[in-house]
């Protein structure tokens, strides 16, 4: 099977057919794997956000493992989806959701910070914007 290229599949939005046609792949494997990719992650970054190994994003993604089920609600709100997006690709609204790449980036960045990191991150963006 040909291999998607990184940016190629944006996060929240399914291949038609794709799923059915991964082989070994289920769905949630999928989703995960194209929703990493089109945030330009590695699994390393997926894992260190989510607080798990790398081992367990990659058995993840090639659905070796049940586990990813325990800690869905943290991998969909690191890849900006919604928990029914990885289990069956529909379309939620997700609370804080980014528009565009930049946007989910930012809104992940924030997300990976410790509060004071976020309180320093809010104070230059408002002072960017000229927010008061």
């Amino acid at each position: 099977m040909a291999r998607k290229s990184e940016g190629s599949v944006r996060a929240g939005q399914a291949v038609s057919g794709q799923a059915e046609n991964a082989g070994d792949q289920s769905g949630v494997a999928l989703r995960i794997r194209q929703s990493r990719q089109a945030l330009r992650l590695t699994q390393d970054d997926l894992a260190r956000r989510v607080g798990v190994s790398r081992s367990a994003v990659a058995q993840w993604e090639t659905d070796r493992t049940g586990q990813v089920r325990a800690n869905l609600t943290r991998v969909a709100a690191v890849l900006g989806v919604s928990v029914g997006y990885l289990l069956a690709g529909e379309h939620y609204p997700v609370s804080a959701t980014a528009e565009g790449a930049d946007e989910r980036a930012l809104l992940n960045l924030y997300r990976s910070l410790q509060e004071d990191g976020r309180t320093e991150l809010l104070r230059i963006a408002r002072g960017l914007a000229k927010v008061t």
